[in-house]
């Protein structure tokens, strides 16, 4: 037992440093202003969407497993499915994003399951304790609710269902399903920024990006949603 234990901390140790060495890597090679300007932004994505013409297949592959790695390492849903939306569009981006986010979610699950559990119950389980009888009643409509309404950093809240012994099943199928309105909502706005930067030669101003349907209709969209959750959370997580 204390040989597995070891083997544990030192499993979850090196996942740590992995995170850590990613996200070192990553922004040392791209400064937040450089990610957030209008030619950076531009150029690429003439550059990923000539990429992705000569090779859908090879791109979108690409594309799902890196969506894995990236919830695998605690990374948040947002990059993603904007990043899907901007380079597929809003139909196959959603696609791809929702079982990539999914699959990877399953796995990190899996993972901590197995070799975070006490820990995760350490730091958490007074937090959420009164949720274990919710979830006993219905283990599969209570996540899917879960799901539904967010609240929590992604990558905590796929590891935070260690504390309620979540099938794998029901957590795979219940993030499917829970996370479809959320994911289009923010593929949706991901494909309508691509469009008005196709649309203009030089940064148009907070306002113009804000006026255009492709922007406004997902926001109106995310507003919807947020108050939607509200009402949930008073109903099912009081």
């Amino acid at each position: 037992m204390e040989k597995a234990n070891k083997i544990k901390i030192f499993l979850a140790m090196a996942y740590a440093i992995i995170v850590v060495v990613f996200l070192w890597a990553f922004f040392s090679k791209f400064s937040i202003n450089e990610l957030t300007s209008f030619e950076f932004i531009k150029n690429n994505r003439d550059y990923l969407i000539s990429i992705k013409e000569k090779n859908y297949f090879i791109i979108s592959l690409c594309f799902f497993i890196i969506t894995i790695i990236w919830v695998m390492l605690l990374g948040f849903g947002a990059p993603i499915y904007l990043s899907g939306g901007f380079i597929f569009g809003k139909w196959m981006g959603m696609l791809i994003v929702l079982f990539g986010l999914t699959t990877g979610a399953t796995f990190l699950y899996i993972f901590a399951n197995y070799f975070l559990k006490d820990f995760i119950k350490e730091k958490f389980s007074d937090r959420f304790v009164s949720l274990n009888e919710k979830f006993k009643k219905n283990e599969f409509i209570y996540f899917l609710i879960y799901r539904f309404v967010g609240g929590i950093p992604f990558g905590i809240s796929n590891i935070i269902p260690t504390l309620f012994n979540i099938k794998v099943r029901n957590f795979f199928f219940g993030s499917l399903i829970g996370m479809i309105p959320q994911l289009f909502v923010g593929v949706t706005l991901g494909s309508g920024l691509e469009k008005v930067i196709n649309e203009n030669q030089v940064a148009p101003s907070f306002f113009e990006i804000l006026l255009n349907p492709e922007v406004y209709y997902p926001l109106i969209g995310i507003f919807v949603l947020l108050i939607i959750t509200i009402l949930i959370k008073k109903f099912f997580f009081k």
